[in-house]
């Protein structure tokens, strides 16, 4: 009955996430003033409710920056798999710096396999540079990088803004919920 009662708990954690990541507005409310989203969710780090296990496709999921909360459409690639599956473990959690001024970078502690290519990004990319190295773009590049995925509802001043673009480090915390 305890097995049971687990895997209805862990496959409702599982319907949940997906459920967010699909229906393309967030759960939050959503400021159009400031781009600030508060869901009422701790932003701390702990990973407390996060689904364990294995999870066939995730779509989706959240980076938070100074309570806010933002939501990263996936790419369909192994490195975007591998990092969903490290969410799936738990959060990862990074200080990330401005670097060209065009983008906040920090190692995530981790490496995750390489899907190279020479791309442009543009705000709102998030892109894993050098196998460990996770940049989320508020301006505009090209290189070769690995696409992650891409942030959902923002514009670029709201990006510029939530990211503190030119005002030193931020704590980024990634999380499948």
């Amino acid at each position: 009955m305890k097995k049971l009662l687990a895997f209805i708990v862990i496959a409702a954690a599982i319907c949940f996430t997906f459920c967010a990541c699909a229906g393309g507005e967030s759960d939050g409310a959503h400021s159009e003033n400031d781009g600030t989203i508060t869901d009422g969710r701790p932003t701390d780090d702990s990973d407390e409710g996060a689904p364990s296990g294995d999870i066939e496709e995730v779509t989706c999921m959240y980076i938070y920056i100074n309570g806010n909360r933002l939501e990263v459409e996936l790419a369909e690639n192994s490195s975007a798999a591998a990092l969903a599956a490290a969410l799936a473990e738990g959060d990862v959690v990074y200080t990330a710096d401005d670097y060209g001024n065009f983008e906040k970078v920090g190692d995530i502690g981790m490496t995750l396999p390489r899907n190279d290519e020479r791309i442009s990004v543009s705000p709102g990319d998030v892109i894993l540079y050098l196998g460990s190295n996770i940049c989320i773009y508020y301006g505009t590049n090209s290189w070769n990088f690995t696409r992650l995925g891409r942030i959902n509802g923002y514009g670029d001043e709201q990006l510029r803004t939530l990211l503190g673009a030119g005002q030193g480090s931020v704590e980024v915390r990634l999380s499948l919920i």
